[in-house]
């Protein structure tokens, strides 16, 4: 048979009869093989079953392109990219090339296929389904090949192309919707003749799953730009797709996620128990479960989600063994920070929990949250350290910084002085010399723009440290290498950077300034405890320079003042108060790194607000009657 003339009919009709009766084979050899519950085993079966298909592939088009063998040979090569896809769990750049090389085979059936070096797939597409729409034979086999290539297209997230398609399979004209998720319903792929060769996934399989992944990935985007009813709706249309119990829990997040930025918790919550309940634990709902009720204010469930979080991410999930077809997850993004789907690592889980801690109060649970995350990140196992997206994290050094500050919150000084000890040996290397710019600084390291700020603020925990230790000496030590460093920094540009990874609206100088601020109330006060009070002046006066409206300034400067007996400039300092209070407020477009803002409250006055009354009421009580 093998040496018979290529112009017999009869030799060619038998090779396409056991070409056919292969490829039935091998799509019943994989469909079998699917229901293997070993992972290498079946992987095996399925590798010896794509080398079949490619064999059978060089077989088919090793003979010039012909009409009647053409629906075979497209049928083979979707079975081939679709088990291949499957089996690699992505497509590559080879199934492009299969893809035009099954469609300049139709054009040269049909003696139509000229000089096309400059020609890309989309023009190709054009080209074969313009050739064959006069041939019924040929369109479903084609149309199955147009959803590989929408399912190639999508992944690779080229959405005009894949548009364009779906216009020219549904017969639209070019001005027709670009929306894809209508372009979709709209299309119908003819069906399958009852003798037709075998596929692994036939065409409406294929449109089936693209609807869903589409419908998932508008939702996701929408979601991220805020267009919230928009989202909503192609979530919900996801939802009510072919969707396996992995892509469903992914819907159900996002749907949570939805619904808790629309105002509607209550029923965010339902989503998120339906998306837990199937006894795996996933990553993804539990952190929006955590974001979902510290906006209601449970924060204990808030940080009991984030304790489950960590354990999740701490798991090692076993590899299942996929399902030799296109499935949705194969056509989805992987997500990136700003997506309701990404929950990121377990160091990035346990910082969100400890930080959680040490702004809710919690600080003995704060303290041991950050020793934990210190040892993971300290001994390799994630050596670096990228935030989390909501609220982000900070960078390294200033993980350092919030656990000295949670573990003397926690009365654990001699702790803290040693993780800030620890800070200094790895930050002080990167100090630029005088004169001690940022510009300076920006040019030693990846990102040493903060080291100032990172240096500084260690010397002023350290002074904490030793307050709480009972050191009053040392303390004030710590505090005037804290100041003497931060009055060498000047930042050139008020825009350059941000003092924090943590927000990125967070100016340098607006750090910088604060930071100073609370070192020279810390001074101050351990002045005052140690009934030094001109010293103390000095600090409080020099700190209501800088921040003329800081009301935490206003009252030590006032307080001090008032032990020394200074009446006149305390009455004189209360009308410029006065003053200053009725101006509206400045709109503070940034935000300060969480240790910072730690650090103010300490110099903050639990009963603030009463004390400045009283002084009100004595200040200004008429002294000569």
């Amino acid at each position: 048979m093998s040496q018979a003339p290529l112009d017999s009919s009869s030799p060619r009709a038998s090779c396409m009869d056991l070409w056919r009766e292969k490829n039935d084979r091998l799509v019943r050899q994989t469909k079998v093989t699917q229901d293997s519950d070993l992972l290498l085993r079946q992987q095996q079966l399925a590798q010896d079953a794509l080398q079949g298909f490619r064999e059978l592939l060089h077989s088919l088009q090793g003979l010039p392109a012909a009409i009647s063998a053409l629906p075979l040979e497209l049928t083979v090569i979707c079975n081939f990219i679709t088990l291949k896809a499957s089996h690699t769990q992505g497509f590559t750049e080879d199934q492009d090339q299969d893809i035009q090389h099954g469609l300049e085979r139709v054009l040269e059936a049909q003696k139509q296929l000229g000089p096309r070096l400059e020609c890309g797939l989309r023009e190709l597409w054009d080209s074969v389904l313009h050739a064959s729409s006069l041939l019924p034979e040929l369109l479903p086999a084609l149309h199955h090949l147009a959803g590989l290539q929408a399912a190639l297209w999508l992944s690779t997230d080229h959405l005009g192309d894949l548009a364009l398609l779906l216009q020219s399979l549904n017969g639209s004209q070019s001005g027709a919707s670009e929306d894809l998720l209508l372009l979709l319903k709209t299309w119908s792929p003819p069906a399958e003749e009852s003798d037709a060769p075998l596929t692994l996934q036939d065409a409406r399989g294929l449109r089936d799953v693209l609807l869903t992944a589409s419908a998932l990935r508008q939702g996701l985007q929408e979601l991220i730009t805020g267009s919230l009813p928009r989202a909503l709706s192609s979530l919900q249309e996801a939802a009510s797709g072919l969707c396996s119990w992995p892509v469903l829990v992914q819907v159900y997040t996002a749907l949570a996620t939805c619904l808790r930025k629309m105002g509607s918790p209550q029923r965010a919550l339902l989503y998120l128990v339906a998306a837990l309940k199937g006894g795996s634990v996933w990553g993804p709902p539990l952190l929006e479960a955590s974001r979902l009720y510290q906006q209601l204010g449970d924060t204990a469930a808030e940080l009991k989600s984030l304790e489950l979080l960590v354990d999740a991410l701490s798991v090692t999930q076993n590899s299942e063994a996929p399902q030799l077809l296109i499935e949705v997850e194969l056509l989805l993004p992987r997500p990136d920070p700003a997506s309701p789907l990404y929950c990121g690592t377990q160091s990035q889980a346990k910082h969100l929990l400890a930080s959680r801690c040490l702004q809710t109060g919690r600080a003995e649970d704060a303290a041991e949250h950050y020793l934990d995350l210190l040892a993971l990140l300290l001994d390799g196992l994630e050596p670096r350290f990228s935030p989390l997206p909501c609220p982000p994290g900070p960078c390294m050094p200033e993980v350092f910084l919030e656990a000295a500050v949670a573990l003397i919150q926690a009365n654990r000084a001699q702790d803290a002085l040693t993780v800030c000890e620890e800070l200094l040996s790895r930050t002080s290397s990167l100090l630029p010399k005088m004169p001690w710019l940022w510009e300076d600084a920006r040019n030693v390291a990846k990102e040493p723009i903060n080291c100032p700020l990172w240096v500084s603020a260690t010397y002023l925990l350290q002074g904490q440290a030793w307050v709480k230790l009972g050191d009053q000496k040392q303390a004030v030590s710590e505090y005037s290498r804290c100041l003497e460093l931060l009055f060498r920094a000047t930042p050139e540009d008020k825009e350059q950077g941000a003092a924090s990874n943590s927000d990125q609206r967070c100016r340098p100088d607006a750090a910088l300034q604060q930071l100073r601020l609370a070192a020279l109330i810390s001074r101050g006060l351990v002045w005052v405890a140690s009934g030094q009070d001109t010293k103390a002046l000095q600090d409080f006066l020099l700190s209501v320079q800088m921040c003329p409206g800081n009301r935490d300034a206003s009252f030590h400067l006032l307080q001090t003042l008032r032990r020394l007996d200074r009446r006149n400039e305390a009455t004189a300092f209360w009308w410029r108060l006065e003053a200053q209070t009725k101006l509206p407020p400045e709109d503070a477009t940034w935000s300060l790194p969480l240790y910072l803002e730690t650090c103010l409250n300490w110099i903050h006055p639990p009963d603030r607000e009463t004390l400045l009354e009283e002084f009100r009421t004595s200040l200004l009580e008429p002294s000569d009657l």
